[in-house]
């Protein structure tokens, strides 16, 4: 865990629920989600496509459109003292004025944020005038120069000179990052930022969020389908499934001490930890939809240890251990996904190597 750690959390998401209207039926995209994130830690966000992560974090931002709404829960905000905001009712012009200044969002496409007929200087300086206008153009120039410099990107004057299309897709995502985290905010939202990148510069990134992080003692939300790479990014992990997180604990108690089947299956799919010439262990079946979620747990259809109970009760949060909650009837004892002495791979670069298992 963090050591920037405050006793009054960030972030509080109390019960929070994303519906959208369909013509099939609601689809409860964020179905109860509770956590809490703490000043300048980095929580990771982890499951299939569909699970809700991505929605999670745009509900933080309010970047919900129609049908789509938050139909309930509490997302409290506090960045200074005790005192708190709503951001689920939080009038539009003051969200407005938290997105990008306090609150920032990395997207999985770098593209959907950078206009491709602006230079990266109009962009970047913008950024920083649209919530500082009185600070001038040279010293926000100044500003985006040295995010450039910080996420690894060498001769920064010139690249701030240049149009998206000429950089490539790390660097501009590396121009994303830096973009984020230019007005120091107390919380980044990063929705799979590295997905489309080769994996040495998807290592390179992770690694220079995770110092950003440290260093401005900002709080991250890592949104990722990939375990590997996040288990050597986060101080502390969230599983979801089907609208709802369904383990959450350190990283060493999710990797090292696996409780839910869904978890375990999710380590087995990982390349590196199964045998050379082996086939990937599968987790069974396919997502539900979550316009028809089945009665019960939502992933007693896939699941290997599904018993009656698990059919016709939705099963509650569970301690299992300080800080590690699951959400299942009957959570798996015995050997975990990874034995004490075993390791997850994840990507090597500058310092990053391997999440032993505690």
């Amino acid at each position: 865990m963090s050591e920037n750690l405050h006793p009054t959390p960030l972030l509080r998401l109390r019960d929070l629920r994303t519906w959208f209207e369909t013509n099939e039926g609601t689809v409860k995209a964020v179905d109860g989600v509770s956590l809490d994130l703490h000043r300048g830690e980095i929580f990771g966000l982890v499951g299939e496509s569909g699970s809700g992560k991505s929605i999670t974090g745009l509900s933080i931002m309010r970047l919900i459109e129609p049908p789509g709404r938050i139909a309930g829960g509490d997302i409290q905000f506090c960045e200074s003292g005790d005192s708190s905001v709503d951001l689920a009712t939080l009038p539009e012009a003051d969200m407005r004025r938290l997105r990008g200044s306090r609150i920032a969002m990395v997207f999985q496409d770098p593209m959907m944020s950078l206009n491709p007929v602006l230079r990266i200087d109009t962009q970047m300086t913008e950024a920083v005038l649209a919530h500082s206008p009185g600070l001038g153009r040279h010293e926000a120039l100044r500003m985006a120069r040295e995010a450039l410099v910080k996420v690894g990107i060498t001769a920064p004057d010139e690249r701030l000179q240049c149009y998206p299309h000429q950089l490539s897709g790390g660097m501009r995502q590396r121009v994303n990052i830096a973009t984020a985290f230019i007005n120091r905010p107390s919380l980044v939202i990063a929705d799979e930022p590295t997905t489309a990148l080769d994996v040495t510069i998807q290592a390179q990134a992770v690694y220079e969020a995770r110092k950003l992080c440290r260093e401005a003692g900002t709080a991250m939300i890592w949104v990722t389908h990939d375990l590997a790479l996040v288990s050597g990014l986060a101080d502390r992990l969230g599983v979801m499934y089907a609208g709802r997180l369904v383990e959450v604990g350190t990283v060493a108690q999710v990797i090292g001490r696996a409780r839910h089947p869904y978890t375990r299956g999710l380590m087995g799919s990982v390349p590196s930890n199964n045998p050379r010439g082996r086939p990937l262990r599968q987790i069974r079946g396919m997502t539900p939809s979550l316009a028809r979620l089945p009665e019960g747990c939502a992933f007693a259809p896939r699941c290997e240890h599904a018993q009656e109970r698990c059919r016709r009760e939705v099963p509650q949060p569970t301690v299992m251990e300080q800080g590690h909650v699951v959400r299942c009837h009957f959570p798996l004892e015995g050997r975990p996904g990874l034995g004490k002495d075993e390791t997850l791979d994840v990507p090597q670069a500058q310092g990053q190597g391997v999440v032993h298992a505690a």
